[in-house]
């Protein structure tokens, strides 16, 4: 601002007050930037978030790898992943390939013929569909508190977004225990409309 000086992208401060704060580049209309901190989820096919990570000063495709690998310490069961194309690249790709059984990671940009053959198959196609299913959990996430972090500083961030997690977790089961109550005191008739 002073002296017409042009500050790098990685030297600028976005709050004086929470230095880690990041411009985060959201590629969506409507809102295109937000400020904050990027968070990866790992949720499983009943809605329950496995593993979480704050992204501090990383890009969805410096984790993909990393967030898999921590995930299957903790549940070995895994056999799927699927992403958005943000996380692709050709090393990811090769990279994940022995740590799951299906990997889906759209390519960006162009894709060639293998690539087409790749996400053509009806089950990359269907974990491709089902992966819509976590942008519920991040909205949850931002209900159960994740929208405005009233904590100070990066661990007290970190501490506030595992705790949103096990909120999210808390609100997942108790919606699966209601339903399963009701389909015990529904009996064998439904009732009509």
């Amino acid at each position: 601002m002073f002296n017409n000086e042009v500050i790098p992208h990685a030297e600028k401060v976005f709050s004086l007050f929470q230095p880690h704060t990041e411009w985060v580049s959201k590629g969506k209309a409507g809102v295109p930037v937000e400020l904050g901190l990027p968070v990866c989820i790992v949720e499983n096919q009943f809605g329950f978030i496995l593993h979480h990570q704050v992204m501090i000063k990383k890009t969805d495709s410096a984790i993909a790898v990393s967030i898999v690998e921590e995930t299957k310490e903790r549940f070995s069961n895994l056999h799927s992943i699927s992403y958005d194309k943000g996380f692709h690249s050709k090393t990811n790709q090769i990279e994940l390939i022995p740590l799951v059984k299906k990997v889906v990671l759209p390519k960006k940009g162009g894709s060639s013929i293998a690539d087409k053959a790749r996400e053509s198959e009806p089950e990359f196609k269907r974990l491709r569909r089902k992966h819509s299913a976590v942008e519920s959990a991040i909205h949850g996430l931002e209900v159960h508190g994740l929208d405005i972090c009233p904590d100070d500083g990066i661990k007290g961030f970190e501490r506030y977004v595992a705790l949103a997690v096990l909120s999210r977790n808390i609100h997942q089961l108790g919606a699966l225990l209601l339903k399963q109550d009701a389909r015990q005191h529904r009996g064998p008739y439904k009732k009509a409309a």
